[in-house]
């Protein structure tokens, strides 16, 4: 599959590093288009191979899939520069613009002819550029085997969710907005790591491989969190301590009222 990504900011640049770390993917079939060279020479100092191009009808020409990794506010501006350059029969458009679902895509793509592409809403988050991401997805106008073959190459990415689009602005808020979560959660355990007499760079190494060996336990087992929260939890213990004091101060509570509030109402 031929890749083309509009834009090499934060998530285009990140989409980018997954996609050339990958093996779906050549390397060389990946176009990068951005307005300035700045972002693009970084990337092919770290993958050589990449393509790069300001030229937005340039990046698209001869692509299977179209990545639009703009802020949202500009991808109607995208859409109207390279749409006479697509071939909608051949050709797929992924957006990851939030907010922006498959009727406004649709909206921005029709050419008065009553002919679609194959559209994508995708909710990813930063973790694609190391291959450990969680993407959301819905589309319309596809086939179930391009399908798979989209949901394929997003899983070679970490993992990934074909689902309704009416759950895509929940996807948003529990993992790409969960990663900002999951970081403050570790800034918070820095903290607390350093007032019990780490330092900060052994507090953080100590709390990240926490997470991941709790991740894990998950992954391996399927088990439900509280499960695998028992067993190390004894009666009177320290972890149960700990527990019940993050309760006190509203732990639980906390994390679902911030998951509502990054839900747009």
């Amino acid at each position: 599959m031929k890749v083309a990504i509009i834009g090499a900011g934060n998530m285009g640049g990140a989409m980018a590093r997954g996609l050339a770390k990958g093996s779906l993917v050549n390397t060389s079939d990946i176009t990068v288009s951005n307005p300035s060279r700045e972002k693009l020479d970084i990337l092919t100092s770290e993958f050589p191979k990449i393509i790069t191009t300001q030229s937005n009808k340039q990046a698209v020409a001869g692509a299977d899939a179209v990545i639009l990794a703009v802020k949202p506010w500009l991808v109607q501006d995208v859409i109207e520069e390279i749409k006479g350059e697509l071939d909608y029969d051949n050709q797929a458009v992924l957006s990851m613009a939030g907010g922006i679902g498959t009727a406004r895509l649709c909206q921005y793509l029709d050419r008065g002819d009553g002919e679609y592409p194959a559209v994508y809403y995708l909710i990813p988050n930063m973790a694609i550029a190391v291959m450990s991401g969680m993407t959301f997805m819905s589309s319309v106008c596809s086939t179930p085997e391009l399908d798979a073959r989209v949901l394929a190459m997003f899983k070679e990415l970490g993992d990934a969710m074909l689902v309704e689009e009416r759950l895509m602005e929940a996807g948003m808020a529990l993992a790409s907005c969960g990663i900002a979560y999951a970081m403050r959660y570790i800034r918070a355990a820095t903290e607390g790591g350093v007032e019990l007499g780490f330092s900060p760079k052994d507090a953080r190494r100590a709390i990240a491989q926490t997470l991941k060996g709790a991740v894990e336990l998950l992954a391996a087992g399927d088990a439900h969190p509280e499960a695998e929260i028992d067993k190390v939890t004894t009666p009177g213990g320290l972890t149960i301590r700990g527990l019940n004091a993050m309760e006190e101060t509203g732990f639980t509570a906390s994390v679902i009222k911030g998951l509502r509030a990054s839900v747009k109402k």
